[in-house]
């Protein structure tokens, strides 16, 4: 028996090590202040390894989860190929490559978890303003849904479009504002302000869209990543939502609210007019469970430079409805809920009761 351990001595002392991690993260979160001093330590940390990531023009994760992968495979092989042609020594040369996985996924979810997981149980948007979700009446619902659409008449007429009278900001132009569209929020709310970068465009959003990802922020890296093969309609308050995670905000209803209140408050009328449209569809959604019949009338007053953009919106996510996107949402809605956000996936639905609260 000791010889055993002695053989595998380092993939034991790398399992005790993540064991030890996911400790920290145990404690880390067994309270609220813990959890806020602790991200306080963490966001600096993401920050400066986000100096150095953001040297290069590409989204690093991306590689980072490309190469994770294929070495999972090899190893993998390894274990097979061992356990094939190792004859007498089989049993330590699965253990081994066996350990050896499970530390991989254990040393990858749990630096996750203290990066990113502990956010879910420190201070998040309502807590720090005193803006607060609240349950709206029809009538209330009713109100701020028109006056988004009264915006979005306002705004559709003043951006760019194609032949076929679809959004066409250039993409370049929409990233390239993305480190300015929270300037005018962040004077109202300064513990907003932060010095953003500008976020990276993934190599692979086709995939994202498959998994209905429009983008995603990297804890591993302090990376910001957009899927720029997505309706770019909605790109700017995409790249607000994401921006809102890059200062440490983990809940999902309260980043698209910080999108949605970001995006219409700056000086740029093409994340004007994303922002009202993505407010638009989260309020129009809600409206239409409480009264279709007001919703019908709602809807009946939008512009057809909108109701263009919201249609092929629809078409294009209407491709990727599948088995792909409906594990990947099942995923992420576990993992929602594994930190605590008990409506999962639903917890969008509470960015409503915010909007409403605040405009």
């Amino acid at each position: 028996m000791t010889d055993f351990f002695k053989r595998h001595k380092a993939v034991h002392i790398w399992f005790l090590c993540d064991l030890l991690l996911l400790a920290l993260y145990r404690w880390a979160v067994s309270s609220r202040p813990t959890a806020n001093a602790f991200i306080g330590f963490t966001q600096r940390l993401k920050d400066g390894c986000a100096c150095l990531w953001y040297l290069f023009p590409f989204s690093v994760v991306e590689w980072f989860y490309a190469a994770f992968i294929a070495g999972v495979i090899a190893w993998l092989a390894v274990l097979f190929h061992r356990v094939r042609t190792w004859r007498g020594r089989r049993l330590h040369a699965a253990y081994g490559c066996a350990l050896g996985i499970l530390c991989l996924f254990l040393t990858a979810g749990s630096i996750y978890c203290l990066g990113w997981g502990v956010n879910y149980y420190a201070d998040g948007f309502q807590e720090k303003s005193g803006v607060y979700a609240q349950p709206v009446t029809a009538d209330e619902l009713e109100r701020v849904t028109l006056r988004f659409v009264e915006k979005l008449a306002e705004t559709s007429d003043q951006v760019p479009r194609d032949q076929e009278g679809l959004f066409a900001v250039p993409q370049e132009e929409i990233f390239a504002y993305s480190t300015q569209v929270y300037d005018s929020l962040s004077q109202e709310f300064p513990f907003l302000a932060r010095r953003d970068r500008v976020p990276k465009k993934m190599v692979f959003s086709r995939l994202f869209s498959a998994m209905n990802f429009t983008g995603f922020y990297s804890p591993y890296t302090g990376e910001s990543n957009l899927n720029v093969d997505s309706p770019i309609c909605l790109l700017p308050a995409n790249i607000a939502h994401e921006l809102a995670h890059q200062r440490g905000i983990a809940s999902e209803q309260e980043c698209n609210f910080l999108a949605i209140a970001a995006a219409t408050s700056c000086g740029d009328i093409g994340y004007q007019y994303s922002g009202y449209l993505m407010g638009y569809i989260q309020l129009s959604n809600a409206l239409y469970r409480a009264d279709p019949e007001r919703w019908a009338e709602v809807y009946s007053l939008l512009p057809e430079a909108v109701l263009a953009d919201l249609r092929y919106h629809s078409a294009y996510w209407a491709q990727f409805d599948g088995l792909t996107a409906q594990v990947s949402t099942r995923i992420y809605d576990s993992s929602l809920k594994s930190y605590g956000q008990a409506d999962g996936i639903q917890s969008y639905g509470t960015v409503v009761d915010l909007l409403v609260a605040y405009y």
